[in-house]
């Protein structure tokens, strides 16, 4: 059963088992704009929790995408190098970044379900 948490940074992570899919939330995106460059981690890059594992350009500004729990990097999203708008469509689904082996499922308490993040999100509206 797959389950979606997010970040107090805009990052969600969807976690299936061991493991994370990760990309930005639909509102990261909306306050980014056009997304027109994204640099993804390495394929067997360790990431700690909290680190920068890549990074996203978009009209506005360029913004660091963050490990919402420590892991391995088992594979990066290919397809946003050559179609990085991808992130403005679709964030949640074909936008995401990369997929991450969990270290420890234990980090994943600390993050925001669903309800958490909606009232972080009001908060900021």
């Amino acid at each position: 059963m797959t389950r979606t948490l997010y970040t107090k940074d805009h990052e969600y992570i969807h976690v299936d088992g061991d493991l994370g899919v990760v990309g930005i939330t639909d509102f990261a995106q909306g306050q980014l704009g056009d997304v027109v460059f994204v640099e993804l981690p390495q394929v067997g890059a360790k990431i700690a929790k909290g680190a920068a594992a890549a990074v996203v350009e978009s009209v506005k500004a360029a913004n660091e995408v963050y490990a919402p729990v420590a892991g391995e990097v088992v594979e990066a999203n290919g397809d946003l190098e050559g179609d990085p708008a991808m992130v403005n469509e679709e964030p949640q689904g074909k936008g995401w970044f990369f997929k991450l082996r969990i270290a420890d499922q234990g980090e994943l308490d600390s993050l925001l379900d669903e309800a958490g993040y909606k009232a972080l999100t009001d908060s900021l509206a």
